[in-house]
């Protein structure tokens, strides 16, 4: 059965890892590889530079509330190809950019074609497209942002010494510009006929169609937040600030990014079986614990010292990252319906992407006032840990799972 559905499936679940992939190249993970080139380009210290990352990034979290809506106006089809257009065009304006002040608004348009519409459209499509199997969709789906982890940090550091800086960022509009035809090609007939949230959309709790406005005010969504917010704010910052950390641990950068096959290879296990736990339980009984190895991982970031302990972080770090690829989507799909899918998920891949800009720009900051970066992983630990138990108390006060649909 589940090869036949790989197989009936097989271009929808491409169309979406395929945008996933891509949306790496407005990932932290990718941008974080050109820390040190932009910061000496600029002459930016940690904290100049993480505050033009917080302002571009927060900008485009306001931008994604209205942005996110529109994957429930406009076919897969119609939309990813213009996004993507877009971000072959932000990379090429951080390539020939010779402005400190246009900065700001290259990430702002990295961030929002990338990590904010890119992403958003692929797993908004797998959870519209698919119902009883949409956790293993979706898991599918995020392959791409586990492939872009592993692969292309790698690869670009390598690159670097050998090619200046700007020139990579064009390779990477190249890139981002031959997935438009194959996008096309394998969206030229949508599983969905017109990808409208009319087409049978399940109902949340309630048995309800709920809107934005809906979810709102429900006391739900507010437990959720912190834990949106925390592995976006914080893997974020960690992988932003990768050079920075490196040199702490006295490690070359390329030691360093040689882990991220590792976290990639555990995330990957983690989503999978995180997709297939959740059609099989729901993702009620799954979202409270997900985070917990977060909490670890930071733990362990702050004072290993060996080679070894670093790659138990990264084990760690893997497991809530493969999950959060599928958890979060999945739960709002399943407790407030797809109806309204798009514009409800475009409220927290806001939450989100806000979250990715404070983490570099808080922490850039406290490294700038001599609060040392592994100190401040310890505080990341006891958030994460608050942000859990919230999530418990919301889950278990306000989703009875006998009323999901």
């Amino acid at each position: 059965m589940r090869d036949l559905f790989l197989v009936r499936n097989a271009p929808w679940l491409a169309s979406g890892a395929l945008l996933t992939l891509l949306s790496s190249f407005g990932q932290t993970i990718f941008i974080s590889v050109f820390a040190a080139d932009i910061q000496a380009e600029f002459s930016l210290s940690h904290g100049a530079w993480g505050g033009i990352y917080a302002l571009g990034t927060t900008t485009s979290a306001v931008v994604m509330v209205w942005a996110g809506g529109l994957t429930d106006k406009f076919r897969v089809g119609a939309l990813g190809p213009v996004v993507l257009l877009m971000l072959a065009m932000s990379c090429l304006l951080m390539a020939f950019n010779p402005f400190v002040w246009l900065l700001p608004v290259v990430i702002f348009a990295l961030r929002l074609c990338g990590q904010g519409m890119t992403s958003h459209i692929a797993v908004v499509a797998m959870a519209r497209w698919f119902d009883a199997e949409r956790g293993r969709a979706l898991s599918i789906a995020a392959l791409g942002f586990s492939v872009g982890e592993a692969v292309l940090p790698i690869v670009f550091v390598v690159l670097l010494g050998f090619l200046d800086w700007r020139v990579l960022w064009v390779i990477a509009a190249v890139v981002i510009l031959a997935g438009v035809p194959v996008l096309i090609r394998l969206l030229r007939h949508e599983r969905t006929p017109q990808s409208m949230t009319s087409v049978n959309p399940s109902r949340g709790i309630a048995f309800m169609y709920w809107t934005r406005s809906d979810v709102v005010r429900h006391p739900m969504f507010w437990c959720m937040v912190p834990s949106i917010l925390g592995p976006s704010a914080f893997n974020t910052a960690f992988f932003f600030h990768q050079v920075h950390f490196s040199e702490l641990k006295d490690l070359t950068h390329v030691s360093l990014v040689a882990q991220f096959p590792l976290y990639t290879a555990v995330s990957v296990a983690a989503m999978l079986l995180s997709g297939w736990s959740l059609d099989k339980w729901g993702t009620p009984r799954l979202m409270p614990f997900f985070q917990i190895p977060m909490v670890a991982a930071f733990i362990v970031f702050g004072f290993a010292q060996t080679s070894v302990m670093m790659s138990l972080g990264f084990v760690m770090l893997g497991l809530t990252a493969g999950a959060n690829a599928t958890l979060p989507s999945a739960f709002l799909a399943e407790v407030y319906g797809t109806k309204h899918i798009g514009s409800i998920r475009a409220l927290a891949a806001a939450v989100m992407v806000l979250g990715s800009a404070l983490g570099p720009g808080i922490t850039g900051l406290l490294i700038d006032v001599g609060v040392g970066l592994e100190s401040q992983f310890y505080w990341v630990a006891l958030y994460v840990s608050l942000a859990i138990v919230l999530l418990w108390f919301g889950v278990r006060r306000y989703v009875p799972t006998k009323s999901i649909s």
